[in-house]
């Protein structure tokens, strides 16, 4: 008798849950989706390359305890970030190593990286050689700003998933002297850029918020001369190359913060390409599809960025490129079960786009650094915490 006075007490009830319908799901944003599973795939990432390393003897040339930690801009304090861009005054400060018989227009010791990346361009994009070069250039630039200019940290990254709805909200472009530097000022009636982006392949790159010089920060037109270039485009804002974009051309960075752009770098974007099967996709992906995350770092800046050649003249370059190199770690190690196959994957020929024809790059293929390193072959450069590495990203 109890039982059927409870079930009829119920009735009413269920009666009313039914006529409300079924009870909403909460909608998630795909974007903070992506992002926590960003997160998710760092920390695992993380702690595959900490057990590698607890399990190395005290000796080991990388170990836990010199390990260098590269933190997000966002991340890095105020003092550090003032170190960080202090040291890359000093090396525009140092002489050049370079020899101005071969680069004319190089003035000093940033210079000499710029150079290098003008004259191996068409060796280390669209390629076979590109993330390799690039870990290792980096890299090397983070070595001289500690060895040559006394800075104690690491490389910043720009994790631009963090600010893909608009490139000006990111605190890395905030204006402040421990930022590096604010949009150029703009400039109305401008053409579109005609971009070099391999052989015989060109894209038009419409104007933006900005397109002048950099009106804020440590790198404005009193502060931060560009000197090598341009190569990678031709356009009237700026004066023509000189001797090919290797003699002397002093004028300001210019930067062109375009919100439309850093739409290709949102958190979808990036777990798309962690989660790939292969290493051919994975580069293909990163740096050869239309809207790559290669390609959206460049163009959502704008200004020199848009040069292939000479984008290293503006030093939003250096941060841009360890979050690429941040990406492709992360894919190397998230997965315990595939991080020896992952390390040790090789795709591409040995030139950009290749052209002109050549041959698949192997692990012995030597990669060139001119002025700033011996030649490296590609199987030294395929971890973070091996060769001449010692570094992870938190």
């Amino acid at each position: 008798m109890k039982l059927l006075s409870l079930a009829v007490g119920l009735l009413p009830l269920s009666s009313l849950v039914s006529a409300a319908g079924p009870v909403p799901v909460p909608v998630v944003d795909p974007e903070v989706a992506a992002a926590r599973k960003i997160d998710a795939y760092q920390k695992k990432y993380q702690d595959n390359i900490l057990k590698t390393l607890r399990g190395r003897k005290p000796n080991a040339k990388c170990t836990e305890k010199n390990l260098i930690r590269r933190k997000e801009w966002g991340s890095v304090s105020k003092e550090e970030r003032i170190a960080y861009v202090a040291a890359t005054h000093c090396l525009a400060r140092l002489p050049n190593e370079i020899s101005n018989t071969e680069v004319p227009g190089a003035r000093n010791r940033y210079d000499d990286f710029v150079s290098v990346h003008l004259q191996q361009t068409p060796w280390v994009h669209f390629g076979g050689n590109f993330l390799n070069f690039h870990r290792h250039y980096v890299h090397l630039y983070e070595k001289a700003l500690r060895d040559e200019c006394g800075y104690r940290g690491a490389q910043p990254y720009w994790d631009w998933s963090l600010s893909y709805r608009d490139v000006r909200n990111h605190s890395i472009f905030e204006g402040t002297p421990w930022s590096l530097g604010g949009n150029g000022f703009y400039e109305p009636d401008r053409e579109d850029v005609v971009v070099e982006v391999s052989h015989d392949s060109f894209l038009a790159h419409k104007p933006a918020t900005g397109g002048g010089c950099i009106q804020s920060g440590p790198f404005t037109a009193d502060k931060w001369t560009v000197n090598l270039g341009p190569i990678g485009y031709n356009v009237s804002f700026e004066p023509p190359a000189v001797a090919g974009g290797y003699g002397y051309n002093p004028r300001c960075a210019r930067r062109d913060l375009n919100p439309l752009q850093s739409q290709d770098s949102h958190p979808t974007n990036v777990t798309a390409l962690l989660e790939v099967p292969d290493y051919a996709s994975f580069n293909i992906k990163m740096d050869a599809e239309k809207g790559s995350v290669h390609g959206a770092g460049h163009f959502q800046v704008g200004g020199i960025q848009l040069d292939t050649y000479a984008s290293p003249g503006d030093p939003i370059f250096w941060a841009h490129h360890a979050a690429l190199d941040r990406i492709w770690t992360i894919w190397q190690n998230w997965n315990a079960a595939e991080v020896q196959s992952r390390t040790w994957s090789i795709w591409g020929t040995g030139t950009s786009g290749n052209w002109p024809l050549s041959a698949d790059v192997t692990f012995d293929s030597l990669i060139n650094f001119g002025v700033l390193d011996t030649p490296q072959p590609i199987g030294n450069l395929v971890s973070t915490i091996d060769g001449p590495f010692c570094y992870m990203y938190v």
